[in-house]
């Protein structure tokens, strides 16, 4: 098991005392019959996103992109990382097994912090659906006028991280 897993296990481990103090076992059995329901929907999605992402490779000439966007891309690839993630369809189902079929095809980890990170702040798609039409194109654009330097700014402290504890060639998968 990984630290990781044995941190997530212990806050699950944690939150289940305060959920039976407070609710008692029917607070403890609402949480689970939940946990339980999203667990099913991600047991039937999970498979069809990673194979989407698997047929993706296929199509998209992710060795071409990861030069682009490789380790050695630098500043470039960062922002190009950010702005090929806020262009990424959909939400963590598909965004994440896309970002992982680049790491396998060479992608730098800053670029792909970058990626996520303007994936998380950009996503045209959540903004051309929702963002615009409820708040203004001027909410927008002022949004994005504020966060635009935020996925760079990710994939450069990444970068600063992995070359100051000597991690530059971590390998992630």
């Amino acid at each position: 098991m990984t630290a990781a897993a044995i941190f997530i296990w212990a806050v699950v481990a944690v939150l289940a005392v305060f959920v039976w103090r407070r609710a008692g076992t029917a607070g403890l059995t609402g949480a689970g019959r939940d946990a339980l329901g999203t667990g099913r929907m991600l047991a039937f999605r999970l498979p069809f996103a990673l194979l989407a992402a698997s047929f993706l490779v296929q199509v998209v000439p992710v060795a071409a992109l990861s030069h682009v966007i490789g380790p050695a891309s630098g500043l470039l690839g960062i922002v190009l990382a950010g702005l090929i993630g806020g262009l990424l369809p959909g939400g963590p189902m598909t965004s994440f097994p896309i970002a992982i079929v680049f790491l396998q095809g060479g992608a730098g980890i800053p670029q792909m912090v970058a990626l996520i990170a303007g994936w998380s702040v950009f996503a045209l798609h959540r903004m051309l659906a929702y963002e615009a039409p409820i708040m203004g194109w001027r909410f927008v654009g002022l949004r994005l006028a504020s966060c635009a330097v935020l996925p760079v700014l990710a994939g450069l402290i990444a970068e600063a991280i992995l070359l100051a504890f000597g991690l530059g060639d971590l390998q992630l998968l």
